[in-house]
């Protein structure tokens, strides 16, 4: 750990912490519309994707495989953290069997 690590993490929750107060003012100050509402449910798929997509990227069978099965539990249990969740043990699993 070096020495402007702490000062760092600082930084970084403070930017977060920044964003998400800054969202929640500006929510109140927005119309809530339609179009607005299936973006905002859409949101938390597509940060999904996209850590999946890299995970994908950076790993190899095991993650691909797993990937293709976190889709198809999400349809069959209709919950996507379940399948997210089931989906890290899926890797752990393969992982562990040497895939």
């Amino acid at each position: 750990m070096t020495e402007s690590f702490p000062l760092a993490l600082l930084v970084m929750a403070a930017a977060a912490l920044l964003c998400r107060v800054a969202g929640f003012t500006l929510m109140r100050l927005v119309p809530v519309s339609p179009r607005l509402e299936a973006a905002l449910r859409a949101t938390p798929l597509a940060v999904m994707a996209g850590i999946a997509a890299l995970a994908v990227q950076a790993g190899g069978l095991a993650e691909a495989l797993a990937l293709g099965a976190v889709v198809a539990l999400t349809v069959v249990l209709g919950s996507d953290v379940a399948a997210a969740l089931l989906g890290v043990v899926i890797v752990a699993v393969l992982r562990w069997l040497g895939v």
